[in-house]
């Protein structure tokens, strides 16, 4: 019997063991969903404001952004996938010329299970005034975001086009 003696200390042992070991991946910041629609917030402001290095900013380096438009009753075209820095050029080249302003509405947010990452689609107008012309664009943008380094950042968007209601 006496040989069965250590047992309760070694289960207590084994118990802080765990304790302390599983405390750090407990201790990681989950993503909340304000803290999301914060982000997207932020994003549309920079882009706004012609922020371009600060909207930039909150893309991890491999960030892809795709354009894709519906035709009609058919699944959507795709227009054209860039990596960060095509991005970045382009837009630069979008602000040379004319002032696109994003209005958006997120409309849906959903955190992964681990807290680690988030899937977010938001409803996007954008404005574009030409020489006194105003064209409006209308599309459906989902981002995957995840927690890097204690930062949200986003693995880049797909823009979905649609035709705008009428107003």
């Amino acid at each position: 019997m006496r040989r069965f003696a250590f047992l309760p200390a070694a289960l207590l042992l084994a118990a802080l063991l765990l304790t302390f070991v599983a405390a750090p991946a407990a201790a990681q910041p989950a993503i909340a969903e304000a803290q999301v629609r914060a982000f997207v917030a932020g994003q549309e402001a920079a882009w706004n404001k012609g922020e371009l290095d600060r909207y930039f900013a909150a893309f991890t380096p491999d960030a892809r952004f795709t354009d894709q438009a519906y035709a009609g009753d058919q699944p959507p075209v795709l227009y054209g996938t860039s990596r960060l820095p095509e991005a970045r050029v382009q837009a630069r080249k979008a602000f040379a010329k004319v002032w696109p302003r994003e209005a958006g509405q997120v409309t849906r947010v959903q955190v992964a299970a681990d807290g680690r990452s988030a899937r977010v689609v938001s409803r996007v107008t954008t404005t574009v005034e030409t020489e006194g012309k105003v064209r409006r664009l209308c599309a459906y943008r989902g981002q995957a975001l995840v927690l890097q380094g204690g930062r949200l950042l986003s693995n880049g968007h797909t823009d979905t086009f649609f035709k705008c209601a009428n107003r």
